[in-house]
């Protein structure tokens, strides 16, 4: 549901992320993601955790630093942070499917395109991949 970057894919998946969002270029550092494909980032101006999400082309400030977000914000708030109810619903109707580390779930059609946010509307995606075709949508 959610992983850490190892250290040699943090730098591909910054240039990724800046390109997608360029006003975050110089202000931001990955560290992780989860299952919808979505990239956890600090933004080292400000300090706090940003989540960036190519399914909906927005960006969540979680108004927590990292340490405070992994401790807290993660487990009071899991479902907001990570989908985890959203998650369930779409494991069990995928026989328990575990998902490799290159992969996500991502959104056959984005919700900023209107598509549905419900798990007819998923499908298992390389990850690279996915924020590849993401990004020029979300730069329309």
């Amino acid at each position: 549901m959610y992983r850490i970057f190892d250290e040699k894919s943090i730098p591909k998946w910054n240039d990724i992320v800046k390109k997608s969002f360029p006003k975050y270029k110089n202000q931001i550092s990955v560290f992780g993601y989860d299952w919808l494909g979505r990239i956890f980032a600090l933004d080292t101006q400000r300090d706090v955790v940003l989540i960036f999400e190519p399914g909906t082309g927005e960006i969540l400030n979680t108004e927590e630093n990292f340490v405070n977000f992994h401790d807290s914000e993660i487990p009071q708030y899991h479902d907001a942070c990570l989908a985890s109810e959203f998650f369930n619903e779409w494991f069990e109707a995928n026989g328990n499917f575990v998902l490799p580390h290159n992969k996500c779930v991502g959104y056959k059609v984005p919700l900023f395109l209107n598509g549905e946010d419900d798990i007819e509307n998923l499908e298992v995606s390389d990850m690279e991949v996915y924020w590849e075709i993401m990004m020029p949508l979300m730069n329309l």
